[in-house]
């Protein structure tokens, strides 16, 4: 055997090699390319989504506050108290100035006589949340 079918075989065998390994064709990257594309545009609107429902949750959570500030202030009260009248609703000032506080006396609802049903209405940034309880003359 001659020195040079020798050189001649082993390139030979090389180019088999390299025709023989398998990669990634151009249409296959675009393909995944935009099945990731996809995937981030469902995570940024996921995002956005989130941004949005904690804006929401912040704006009920000062709702809240703000109305049972207000049930506490007015369960302090003496159960003769002039702003205890029954009727209403009485207009109450908000910290902010953003709300709206406003709040009804029942006297002697049905479920429990001699007490009063306050009922607390919170309103403001498009969000409204009410607040109800006894008051019983004790």
């Amino acid at each position: 055997m001659r020195q040079e079918n020798t050189y001649t075989d082993n390139t030979t065998t090389s180019m088999k090699a390299l025709k023989k390994q398998d990669g990634f064709t151009l249409i296959e990257v675009l393909i995944a390319l935009t099945i990731f594309a996809v995937g981030l545009l469902a995570v940024a609107a996921m995002q956005n989504s989130a941004v949005l429902m904690n804006s929401n949750a912040g704006k009920l959570t000062e709702l809240s506050t703000l109305g049972m500030d207000q049930i506490e202030k007015l369960s302090a009260l003496p159960f003769n108290d002039p702003l205890l009248n029954p009727g209403g609703p009485y207009p109450r000032p908000s910290p902010s100035g953003d709300y709206t506080i406003t709040y009804t006396v029942a006297n002697n609802p049905a479920p429990i006589t001699n007490s009063l049903n306050i009922t607390v209405r919170v309103t403001g940034r498009g969000k409204t949340a009410i607040f109800s309880f006894y008051k019983p003359n004790v």
